[in-house]
């Protein structure tokens, strides 16, 4: 069904954001397939992929190994389980050159040239007692790309924030016993938003594994590795196609995703700069929001962008070109 402008009412928030417009910062594609949901483009044989060799630690200590031939994030997580011997769903996410469980870094849908991968696995499993005391709860979500969908943000003076057994890189594994694996990081959401106002609820969360928290970042490149390249180029990760090198995302393009990101941020709770790039490369040849509209609704029809929504976008992507904001 079209998106049908002018039809729909503005929800409000699923998961309350920081500010309103929240920070900078990428996060995955959806889980299970990234966005546009089913009919995606099966994945190209591996002899067609990019052959560049990543080098990848455990965030919490270990040997370096290498990965390569993987054309989105569920391949590279299997290539990291056969590096260190692990299976593919321990790992909970990763951060590109530093080990510490740090949000602004994580991997989303493009990888530098020269990042080192950093991987988080699942460390201790501890279930959470809630009392929605307030209409939003104060979290900021995001997912991993491979069925895992966890936190990003805890808003100041939240809910959650008044919660400490729940920290930024938990993994939300289930509701009051419903599993959530596999869910979207939107469907998260919106059944989080969903629970009445008084309402007690449990979570089971599972945390990363931490070991290297004491460690600064990494500045950048591969701290005395071997270059594969410039570090100009990246790696883009598609859920619907090959991933493909590029040269660095423009200025325009970063603006854009990230005003785009900001605004699914505002608008539904989440964060997923590839789903934000994906919307910045339909948006810019549209002639005007109904063709953007029409544009969102045949590629990621499942999200169901409310027609004010979409007029943002509009206009974010708009500002980018124009070098506003």
């Amino acid at each position: 069904m079209p998106l049908g402008l002018g039809r729909r009412k503005k929800p409000p928030p699923l998961v309350e954001n920081e500010e309103g417009s929240g920070g900078r910062g990428g996060a995955p594609g959806e889980p299970g397939g990234g966005p546009g949901g089913a009919g995606g483009v099966a994945a190209p044989p591996p002899a067609l992929r990019p052959r560049l060799v990543f080098h990848t630690q455990l965030a919490h200590g270990s040997p370096t190994g290498r990965v390569e031939g993987f054309g989105n994030v569920r391949e590279l997580y299997g290539k990291i389980g056969e590096a260190f011997g692990i299976p593919p769903g321990e790992v909970l996410f990763c951060t590109l050159n530093t080990p510490q469980v740090d949000m602004e870094k994580l991997l989303g849908g493009q990888i530098g040239l020269e990042d080192f991968i950093f991987a988080h696995t699942r460390g201790r499993t501890k279930l959470v007692q809630v009392l929605k005391s307030e209409e939003a709860l104060g979290l900021t979500i995001t997912d991993n790309g491979a069925g895992y969908a966890f936190i990003k943000r805890i808003r100041e003076g939240s809910v959650m924030a008044r919660t400490p057994q729940v920290g930024v890189g938990d993994v939300l594994e289930a509701l009051d016993g419903r599993s959530l694996v596999g869910a979207r990081h939107f469907e998260v959401a919106r059944l989080l938003q969903e629970l009445p106002r008084g309402q007690h609820f449990q979570l089971s969360l599972t945390e990363p594994r931490r070991a290297w928290d004491v460690l600064p970042p990494r500045s950048g490149g591969r701290a005395g590795l071997p270059s594969l390249g410039s570090g100009r180029g990246t790696l883009r990760l598609r859920s619907r196609g090959p991933a493909t090198l590029q040269e660095q995302p423009s200025a325009f393009e970063e603006r854009a995703v990230a005003k785009v990101d900001d605004l699914l941020e505002s608008y539904m709770g989440i964060r997923d700069s590839e789903l934000a790039a994906t919307m910045v490369e339909l948006g810019r040849d549209a002639r005007d929001p109904d063709a953007l509209a029409e544009a969102l609704d045949s590629q990621l029809g499942d999200f169901a962008f409310p027609d004010e929504f979409v007029f943002d976008v509009w206009g974010a992507i708009g500002d980018a070109k124009a070098g506003r904001g």
